[in-house]
Formats: C-alpha cells, sequence, structure tokens
C-alpha cells in the first residue's frame, strides 16, 4: 500500500506540474496576442515614453530600437525584411521617403491636427497637401552667444539684429583674439541660413517626378553665398573646427568661439558639452539679412509609419501618442525634447524655465537666469513655410563636404604660415598680455560660389541618375 501511494502521489505531482506548464505557456500565448509594434528612433526618453503607451494601450506592446542615420533603413527596406512599422524621421529626410512611397498617407487620419502645431513642423511633415508623419520635436535657429566673451569685446550682443550687425561684432571680437563662430562647411547650417534668406533653391513638382535644382540663380542662396563669403575672406569665423568635434568644444569652453546659431534643441546639448560657462550664455533671436523677423529651422524630425507595415492602425496609435497626446508628448518635453506643437510652447511653466537640468538631474541656471524659451517659442512662431527640401536630401547633404566644404579647407602649413606671421604682425606677443588674433586664413581653394556650382552640378546628376526629371 505504501509504493502504490508513493506512486500516486508521483503522478499527482507530474499531473500538477504538467497544469503548471501548461497554465504558463497559456499566459505566454495571452502575452504574445498583443500587436507588437516596432519603432526605430533616437530619440532619448522613448522608452519612457513606450512605457505611458502600453500603460494606456495593454492591447499593444512597443519594441524601441535605438537607430540614427538612414543607412540601415535603407537596407532594410531593399531586403524587404527587418523593417521597423514607425520611424524616426529628420524633416529633411521624410520627403524623401514620402515620394519614394515608403511612408503611409495620414491624411485621412490627421484631417483636424493642423492647428495643433507651429507652421513650419506642419509643413514639413506634408507634401503636395498630403501628410506623412507627425511632427516630433522643432529646430527653430537661434542666435546662442556667451555674454562674457562679447561683454569683453565691448558688444552687446542684444542689440545684434542684423547680419551687418554681427559682422561688426565679429570684427570687435576678432580685436580680443575670439572668433564669433567656426563653420567648417556644415551643409545642414547651410541651408538654414539659405532658408532665412528667404531661398528656395529646391522645388519639386506635385506629382514627385519633376525636381527644380537652382542654387546658383536664387537670391536667398547668393545673399548668404555672399556674406559667408565676407565672413570668411576676413578670418572672422574659425573654418577649422567641425562642429560637434571635441576641438569645437573646447573652442566654445574657453570662450576662443563666441556664439552659435542653431537649433532650439541647443540647450541642453551645450550643458552637456561646455558644462564649465554655465552662466555665461544667453540666447537671442536670429539677425537676418534686413534686420526682419522672419526665421527658419534646422533640425526637429517626426514619426511616420512606413508602407510596408503589417500593423498600420497600431502604428499610428503610437505616433498619434507620442506626437499628438498631451501625456505623450509631456513625457518627451520633460525629457529635454524642444516641442512641435503650439500648446506646449505657449504653456507658461514651459516659457517661465530658467534651468536646464543636466544628466545627475540637477537644474542647473545655463543661462544666468534668462527665461529662455521666451525666445525659442518666439523663434518657433516666426519660421517662414515656403522652403522645400529635396527629394533626396540625404545626398544632397553627404555631397555638401566634398563640393561646398572645399571652399573652407587650406593645408597645415598655410595654416602655421599664417599663424606664424600673424605673431610677427602681433610682435609676437601683446604688451598688455592679451591674446594674439586669430591669423587669417590665406584663403580657401575654391570659393563658396564655385563650391555651390560644383554642388549643383552634382545634385543634378545624381536626380537624373534617379530617374527624376531635373530642372
Amino acid at each position: 500500500m505504501g509504493l502504490r501511494w508513493k506512486r500516486r502521489v508521483r503522478r499527482a505531482l507530474a499531473l500538477g506540474v504538467a497544469s503548471l506548464m501548461l497554465f504558463a505557456a497559456a499566459a505566454c500565448g495571452q502575452g504574445d496576442m498583443r500587436t507588437v509594434v516596432t519603432v526605430w528612433s533616437w530619440e532619448p526618453s522613448m522608452k519612457a515614453l513606450a512605457a505611458g503607451f502600453e500603460q494606456a494601450n495593454p492591447d499593444i506592446r512597443v519594441d524601441i530600437k535605438a537607430t540614427s542615420g538612414y543607412e540601415n533603413l535603407n537596407t532594410a527596406i531593399e531586403d524587404g525584411y527587418g523593417t521597423p512599422d514607425v520611424v524616426q524621421l529628420e524633416y529633411f529626410a521624410l520627403q524623401q521617403y514620402a515620394i519614394s512611397g515608403q511612408l503611409r498617407d495620414l491624411t485621412d487620419k490627421t484631417v483636424t491636427y493642423g492647428d495643433a502645431y507651429t507652421p513650419g513642423t506642419w509643413a514639413s511633415v506634408r507634401l503636395n497637401g498630403r501628410v506623412y508623419g507627425l511632427p516630433m520635436d522643432s529646430g527653430p535657429m537661434a542666435f546662442f552667444y556667451n555674454k562674457s566673451a562679447f561683454d569683453q569685446a565691448g558688444v552687446d550682443a542684444s542689440t545684434i539684429h542684423t547680419w551687418n550687425d554681427y559682422y561688426e561684432a565679429a570684427k570687435k571680437l576678432k580685436a580680443t583674439g575670439v572668433y564669433i563662430a567656426a563653420d567648417s562647411g556644415d551643409a545642414s547650417f547651410y541651408d538654414a541660413m539659405i532658408w532665412l534668406a528667404g531661398g528656395r533653391p529646391f522645388r519639386t513638382s506635385v506629382d514627385g517626378k519633376t525636381v527644380t535644382v537652382d542654387l546658383d540663380g536664387d537670391s536667398g542662396t547668393k545673399t548668404f553665398t555672399e556674406f559667408w563669403q565676407k565672413m570668411i575672406d576676413e578670418g572672422l569665423i574659425d573654418t577649422q573646427l567641425s562642429t560637434w568635434s571635441d576641438g569645437w568644444k573646447r573652442a566654445l569652453g574657453s570662450g576662443d568661439v563666441a556664439s552659435v546659431f542653431s537649433g532650439a534643441w541647443m540647450p541642453s546639448l551645450l550643458l552637456s558639452d561646455v558644462p564649465g560657462t554655465a552662466g555665461l550664455w544667453r540666447v537671442a533671436p536670429m539677425p537676418t539679412a534686413d534686420g526682419s523677423s522672419t526665421n527658419s529651422e534646422n533640425g526637429g524630425s517626426a514619426l511616420g509609419v512606413l508602407q510596408s507595415s503589417r500593423k498600420p492602425n497600431a502604428a499610428f496609435r503610437f505616433v498619434e501618442y507620442a506626437c499628438h497626446e498631451e501625456a505623450g508628448i509631456r513625457a518627451r518635453v520633460d525629457g529635454g525634447a524642444f516641442p512641435a506643437d503650439t500648446a506646449s510652447l505657449n504653456a507658461p511653466g514651459f516659457l517661465s524655465k530658467t534651468t536646464i537640468k543636466d544628466s545627475r538631474g540637477i537644474s542647473v541656471p545655463y543661462f544666468g537666469g534668462q527665461e529662455f524659451n521666451k525666445v525659442l517659442s518666439k523663434a518657433a512662431e516666426r519660421v517662414s513655410v515656403g522652403y522645400q527640401y529635396l527629394p533626396f536630401e540625404v545626398y544632397a547633404r553627404s555631397d555638401f563636404r566634398g563640393t561646398v566644404g572645399q571652399a573652407y579647407r587650406w593645408s597645415t602649413a598655410e595654416r602655421s604660415a599664417a599663424l606664424t606671421q600673424a605673431r610677427i604682425d602681433a610682435g609676437m606677443l601683446n604688451s598688455d598680455g592679451s591674446k594674439i588674433a586669430p591669423p587669417k586664413s590665406p584663403g580657401p581653394k575654391i570659393s563658396l560660389d564655385a563650391g555651390i556650382a560644383l554642388w549643383q552640378k552634382d545634385l543634378k546628376e545624381y536626380g537624373v541618375n534617379q530617374g527624376f526629371t531635373i530642372q
């Protein structure tokens, strides 16, 4: 009887374990019944945002993959597998994917959404009257400057309203051994400045088949190119430092480069890259060619749904939560994103901010107590909406470096000779111990005009090779 009883116990235990395993499998299967939406994004707050979305939408699970650049996306699209459902795209790239048929048309789902966003960002997700994404963040241009460096040069930077004001300030800064800015040939910056000058060098037909490339005939392009050539010729900007390089960060930190024209996402990056100058910096509206209050965008991104997604409705629900619903937008703004929606931009708590949180969560008055978001919010309202990116803008920006970028380069030997001459001209050391003026460049290899002509030639050839009719 004892043995038989033990066998019964073992059998009961085995049945119990099997039942538990079946229950667990069923539970896992039930979990797997949720729709999985895959999102490719570089936004730091995206995981926290996904958690909030899943709580509000228990039938959907969000799989976040951190990505940057477009090479992996292009490869996945070409291979036909491994593509995400939702993808974060910079505004300059969105049109390229829309025209090539890779993005779903969201127009019917977003009929009433336009008024929720700033004019510039809403225009950036639309192509020929159709909507291909929702604005996620924005980058209206602003003038970020080291007040201490300008004060030492006797310049009140808050009075700089025109490019001529900026030019005169640059000369005074140069006399103290400081560059007003650094630029070694940045396509995103050049595009934004052309836009700021009223330039419209690129146009795409309604059917997306005909592209106009008119850099050499566009008035805005000419206006900025002439101005920037003067700045280069007179050695008023540092053409050796690449934006975001370690050398560039050191120059901002030491005060050897005194200002930056950049998008409204810049505050958190300044705090991260140049923490030692906290309290010295301020924000002002962009100076323009004629002093008008117009503005342009530099950066910013949207979320779109890929045409290949097999879960387009669930994917759009996530896009809607992240970019249009208050909870999702608040999660991103709290994480440091600069908003694209007008409600956030006009919120009293946002406008009155005087600090930025660092990586430790500590609030830092980086701009000396200035309510900097008031300037940035106004900058967003002033963005003009007529500028168009190329339907192959990703290629255009990579090609800029080898064409227009030539106008910024000169050899190490030439720079050394210029530095030696500057020291001779300055008597080796100034008697008062002040910095020696930065050496003037001995001259670029080609002019900006010549670089623009090369860029236009490349863009037209590339467009034809991609099957566009080029004008």
